[in-house]
């Protein structure tokens, strides 16, 4: 019954791409064996409850597989239908190219981009450790020698460039150090990727890099269902994460198996028709024997049914139950006359989050005594709140993903100019749609002296560029309070951005303000002219407007913009309230000009900065790059011509 019910897995993830025209073979055929394994003998899942908090989860680090896991859940008994199936790859199916999370019920994370699956597995491995610290039982339960109410495994099946991609290495070398051995790793070893042989470019022993990470090893050489089984049950009792090679040939049964010509294109009819001969399958596309599929779905009920029971039960004992958590920090004041770094107050505020909401949780990059986003109980023993990440800004996003894919909201923190490095795990962050939030600090040339390789100048386009992300931008305290209320209790994935230097309060910033995105904070009498600025920026352009109506007469109007994106969210009728049409519009930022042309009638009202800066002092810095006061009233003024 298990070489049916795997010969069907492959059969039916074969017709899926001949169907589509498009897709991945190999993996399909290659590792079907260690998908159904882990389903049929490990996996404790729910079909009729998939969101289960205590179910184990299964990232398919190889994307370009989801034919395999399509087929494999649709005969597990997830709600996929052979129809669904026959939709691969279309639009608005429930079976698109790469998995995708909130698509496809079983699904537990998108992906696609080589490693960010095992990346973002070393993070939902992390929350279960520390969710099984929190809510340990405080009796020997039924639940056996885990003594707690969670105790799931994270299964990963990862390929090789998944392991050829750097973050890979930076996630599992963390992994390693924390030992997470809640954490499974299944690679499809079969020296072949899209361009050729593996040995052209990818010739270590993974098996011994593996163990130099701190892990458990397990190679297994011949691709069956005992030896994998074998594997997985001694993963289990190991105190460390396990990395299990799998010898298999990609392709396996096809006249193209162990070559590249089946990884990334589908089988020819001749090829389909002596493929199922040898599997001994009914030719008939899209074939379900339903004898194999009943089996299979009954194997997972039979395992997974009393340890989700006895979840229910022990939940409703311990009153366990998921929380919505509103964020209110109005009862949080600063003193009028207050001077600091924005990175400072941010840290305070967020201390201030730790106490309200307990599933806030984060670190830092090997910089959080830069960066001031620390919070006060050190990761030890998966009790605490605040993880030492290392020098892994890359690893750092993707385990962040974990994290919120279990629960809660995290936060990650580092210099701005380095966001760069987390780019693709950002971009999936809002992918997912998932309660993330990124902390940048050091957000302009103001920085000086560490120079121009430090000193961010396209970075806050960039992240403002991703579709579904948020980036904020405050000008002061008041500001910072406002952004964590909305990003607290928007659930969005966000980007905070704050400046090193010590700025005063104002007192015309409006926390109650930030949900609009920007808002006046220097109301004029008579509208001459206004000025849109971001951050530290915004006390620039107040001080340059008093300067001008003291010693001109003229009344300029001064709008705050913490947030590009919600200002644009709102109605026509707030923007145009806050940027009237007609009026001259200058925008003063510290970073690039991309995405602030359609403020402004021509590009020479954009104070921006757009060009690499210089090792120097601040002064230096700002004088050199024209972006100080002197500069910028200067250009204002030229601009405004209301003299000759």
């Amino acid at each position: 019954m298990d070489r049916e019910i795997v010969n069907n897995i492959k059969s039916l993830g074969i017709d899926m791409i001949d169907c589509a025209n498009n897709g991945h073979p190999g993996i399909v055929l290659g590792a079907a064996n260690i998908i159904y394994t882990l389903y049929a003998k490990h996996m404790n899942v729910n079909v009729e409850d998939p969101t289960w908090e205590n179910r184990d989860r299964f990232v398919l680090s190889a994307g370009h597989g989801s034919a395999l896991l399509y087929a494999t859940l649709y005969m597990a008994g997830f709600d996929l239908t052979v129809d669904d199936l026959k939709q691969f790859r279309h639009i608005h199916s429930k079976t698109p190219g790469h998995p995708e999370y909130g698509v496809t019920m079983g699904v537990d994370m998108s992906t696609g981009p080589l490693g960010q699956g095992i990346a973002s597995a070393v993070g939902m491995a992390l929350a279960g450790k520390i969710l099984h610290e929190k809510y340990r039982l405080p009796k020997k339960s039924k639940l056996g020698k885990e003594q707690s109410l969670f105790d799931y495994h994270v299964y990963v099946l990862c390929s090789d460039g998944d392991l050829m991609e750097g973050i890979s290495y930076e996630a599992t070398s963390l992994a390693g150090s924390l030992k997470l051995n809640n954490l499974i790793v299944l690679y499809d070893s079969n020296n072949v990727s899209l361009d050729g042989k593996t040995e052209n470019t990818f010739t270590e022993n993974v098996i011994e890099r593996f163990k130099a990470l701190n892990w458990n090893t397990i190679l297994v050489n011949n691709n069956t269902i005992s030896s994998i089984d074998k594997a997985i049950m001694e993963a289990k009792e190991s105190d460390r994460p396990t990395f299990i090679e799998i010898k298999t040939i990609i392709g396996e049964g096809s006249i193209n198996e162990n070559s590249n010509k089946v990884h990334g294109k589908p089988l020819d009819k001749d090829d389909i028709t002596r493929l199922k001969l040898k599997l001994k399958i009914d030719p008939t596309e899209f074939y379900v024997n339903e004898v194999a599929k009943a089996n299979f779905a009954q194997q997972i009920k039979e395992r997974s049914l009393k340890k989700y029971e006895l979840f229910n039960k022990l939940a409703k004992e311990l009153d366990y139950h998921e929380t919505e958590v509103n964020l209110n920090l109005n009862d949080m004041s600063f003193d009028s006359d207050l001077l600091e770094e924005l990175r400072t107050t941010n840290g305070k505020i967020m201390l201030e989050i730790a106490k309200r909401i307990p599933n806030f949780i984060g670190g830092s990059a090997d910089v959080g005594s830069s960066t001031k986003a620390v919070l006060p109980n050190p990761l030890n023993n998966f009790i605490g709140n605040n993880i030492y990440f290392g020098v892994r800004e890359h690893a750092m996003g993707a385990i962040l993903n974990g994290l919120a894919l279990n629960g809660y909201h995290s936060f990650g923190s580092t210099f701005l100019v380095f966001s760069d490095y987390l780019k693709p795990a950002i971009r999936m962050t809002a992918l997912m749609n998932l309660p993330v939030t990124y902390i940048f600090t050091h957000d302009s040339v103001n920085i000086g002296q560490d120079g121009p390789s430090h000193q961010p100048i396209e970075q806050l386009a960039s992240l403002r560029s991703i579709p579904n992300m948020l980036v904020f931008r405050p000008a002061d305290a008041e500001e910072i309070v406002g952004c964590w209320e909305y990003i607290i209790n928007s659930k969005k994935p966000s980007c905070l951005v704050l400046s090193r230097n010590e700025v005063s309060i104002n007192k015309l910033t409006d926390r109650r303000l930030i949900a609009q995105g920007g808002y006046i904070v220097r109301k004029e009498n008579e509208l001459y002219a206004i000025i849109i600025c971001t951050g530290s920026e915004v006390n620039l352009g107040i001080k340059i407007a008093d300067y001008l109506y003291k010693q001109y007469s003229l009344d300029i109007r001064v709008v705050s913009m913490p947030c590009r994106e919600l200002f644009l969210k709102q109605k026509k009728e707030y923007q145009e309230e806050i940027l009237p049409k007609g009026i001259r519009t200058i925008v003063i930022e510290a970073g690039s000009r991309c995405g602030w042309e359609g403020f402004v009638y021509s590009d020479k009202y954009l104070l921006t900065l757009d060009r690499f800066g210089y090792s120097g002092t601040k002064q230096e810095v700002l004088k050199e790059m024209s972006f100080d006061y002197d500069c910028i009233l200067q250009k204002i003024v030229k601009l405004l011509k209301f003299f000759p």
